[in-house]
């Protein structure tokens, strides 16, 4: 199989040294890594070695075989050259994602995403005080290229010895961690990082998600798939930045998501929970903004988003449970701006929905967000404020 290593076909011809005579297609390219391997170049001289002795004995047969033995490809140290590869030698240890502005410590030249060591004082693998951080720009890029060559296209390869035999019936190439559809490892990879608090890995990775989405839709059109998995990423990102305190590009990200999902028809469940979960995370940041107006708005727009849903698809669950929600956040902000009878019918109303909800056993997870929304709507009503002292 042609290797896969994105560093083969920039390895210059004469990266490693042959003997005087030799054929230059003797060796497939391999992966420049291959020399920091010492028992790559010990074990193929071993094959030469012990194939020569069986030539001289058994002639032109014995010589043709020597040869294909030779002809086995050193294993690059990343697996690039097999069908399969992990990821482990490009992660930062502590947020188990790819390296992000890649930083070694000194002088234990352990290596680490910056904002990951930059909280610590010791080493978290070998325990050595760090003296200094200092940015490794080296394997950052090795780190770019493979995103660049693995992580961003997921691709097939075929045979090139029987290329011209096989056209057009390609041979999927195994992904171990990078196992999943285009996008989705970047996502994972995002996910990771922000669980660890490195928001800016996580915001990078989700940007190249969205441009490659992007870029699959103007080849593919519109799909819901795409779309949705679109808005899904935009709504990340708005995540990120309000992590990151920043309030007005997260209302933009968001935004941005909400503008591209109301151009879609309103048939897909998928689209329509993003559509109204983006709705709601601008509500959220207008109510701490203390902009309630502007956040009860928001939040209206995504309880019709779900009625409208729950009009066509009122045996599915889970429509009927993201309603409740909605009403309970209008009622909450109906109360905090004054309307108590408003709020106050808001959320008996929710209830009502959620004790009329028959769940299947097998949807014992909706069956504990459902407990803990009726909890908080039956607190809601037995803690009445006065009516002359708003929520803060």
């Amino acid at each position: 199989m042609t290797p896969v290593c994105p560093f083969a076909k920039a390895r210059p011809d004469d990266a490693s040294p042959r003997k005087p005579g030799e054929n230059s297609n003797k060796y497939p390219a391999e992966c420049p890594f291959s020399k920091a391997r010492p028992d790559d170049a010990a074990s193929r001289k071993a094959v030469e070695n012990s194939a020569k002795p069986q030539a001289e004995h058994d002639g032109d047969k014995a010589k043709s075989d020597s040869m294909d033995s030779a002809s086995i490809p050193p294993k690059c140290p990343f697996g690039y050259d097999a069908q399969s590869f992990k990821i482990g030698p490009l992660s930062c240890m502590i947020c188990q994602a790819l390296l992000f502005e890649c930083s070694k410590c000194t002088p234990c030249s352990h290596v680490y995403c910056k904002a990951c060591i930059s909280r610590f004082k010791d080493c978290p693998l070998c325990g050595a005080d760090i003296e200094k951080i200092e940015a490794d720009t080296t394997l950052q890029d090795v780190v770019d290229r493979f995103i660049e060559g693995h992580a961003r296209i997921k691709r097939s390869h075929t045979n090139s010895d029987k290329e011209e035999d096989e056209a057009g019936e390609n041979k999927k190439v195994i992904y171990e961690d990078v196992s999943m559809e285009r996008g989705a490892f970047l996502v994972q990879q995002a996910m990771r990082a922000f669980r660890a608090q490195n928001v800016e890995s996580a915001k990078s990775r989700l940007s190249l998600c969205a441009e490659d989405i992007r870029d699959q839709i103007e080849r593919m059109g519109n799909t819901s798939e795409l779309c949705s998995q679109l808005g899904a990423v935009l709504g990340m990102l708005g995540d990120c930045c309000r992590a990151m305190g920043d309030t007005d590009a997260a209302v933009a990200y968001f935004a941005d998501s909400v503008e591209f999902l109301m151009k879609l028809p309103m048939d897909d469940l998928e689209i329509i929970h993003t559509l109204s979960v983006s709705l709601n995370k601008i509500g959220d940041l207008k109510y701490y903004g203390g902009d309630l107006q502007a956040a009860r708005c928001y939040y209206v727009r995504s309880l019709n988003v779900r009625r409208d849903a729950v009009k066509c698809h009122s045996n599915v669950p889970s429509q009927v449970l993201d309603v409740a929600v909605s009403l309970a956040k209008v009622a909450d902000v109906d109360r905090s701006i004054g309307n108590e009878d408003v709020a106050v019918d808001g959320f008996q109303e929710a209830i009502k929905q959620l004790e009329s909800l028959t769940l299947k056993p097998e949807e014992a997870g909706l069956g504990q967000r459902r407990l803990s929304v009726l909890e908080f709507l039956n607190n809601q009503l037995s803690e009445k404020p006065p009516e002359s002292t708003p929520k803060v």
